[in-house]
């Protein structure tokens, strides 16, 4: 059963749209200004590079979301209806442990940079323990815009930024993973309720695609014979 047909458009969607459009003109800003005026906005690859990471990493829960990641489904093709079943709510019972261990490394990594405390354990968090904030550390290039300058007295104590702070950028990294989290849940609900058959993009698109370039073909050929 295919659910990426009955799916609304969400967060991952306008995000995204919104990431390559500036990416598109930021890049195009900096050609015109580089062949045409000698000028390039020094700023502008590491802004693209931080904008790049974070359309991939919406783009992993958006690829869950609508059931687009590839796979392989040799062998459950073969199973019955449910032993099928089975087997992908052990697998999204997997992602989920999975998607829940990148949730806490990313929140341990991202953490300090936001004078928070990372999580204990080494695998699931048994608390918090005290961490070094590295509020201090700021991107290459990328200036500080104004809207920010709050950071300054919520996370770096009242000092100037003078470039951006890196914990603007590596926020991604828990957004990005819980949604990823929140998305296999979310499949796994839908497996479990019957709505959705696995995790992986079902072998109906390769169908479809398959039947759109026989009709493609059947209309070419119509096309060239006399008369028509």
């Amino acid at each position: 059963m295919s659910h990426s047909s009955t799916q609304k458009h969400g967060f991952e969607e306008t995000a995204i749209a919104l990431l390559l459009g500036l990416m598109t003109m930021i890049t195009f800003v900096n050609v015109v200004l580089r062949y045409l005026f000698n000028l390039s906005l020094i700023w502008g690859l590491e802004v693209t590079l931080i904008l790049f990471a974070w359309l991939v990493l919406l783009g992993v829960s958006y690829g869950v979301k609508i059931t687009a990641h590839l796979g392989v489904d040799a062998l459950t093709n073969i199973m019955s209806p449910g032993l099928r079943k089975t087997v992908a709510l052990v697998a999204g019972a997997i992602c989920i442990i999975y998607s829940f261990l990148l949730l806490k490394g990313a929140w341990d990594y991202w953490a300090p940079y936001a004078e928070f405390s990372r999580t204990s354990g080494r695998w699931f968090p048994t608390g918090f323990e005290q961490t070094r904030g590295q509020s201090f550390y700021i991107t290459d290039q990328v200036p500080m815009p104004g809207f920010l300058r709050f950071l300054e007295d919520w996370i770096n104590y009242g000092e100037t930024y003078d470039k951006l702070p890196r914990v603007v950028p590596y926020a991604i990294l828990p957004v990005g993973m819980a949604l990823l989290l929140y998305r296999f849940i979310q499949a796994t609900y839908r497996i479990w309720t019957g709505a959705q058959d696995s995790l992986i993009v079902s072998h109906e698109v390769e169908d479809e695609i398959e039947q759109l370039q026989a009709d493609h073909s059947d209309a070419a050929v119509n096309h060239t014979k006399p008369g028509t």
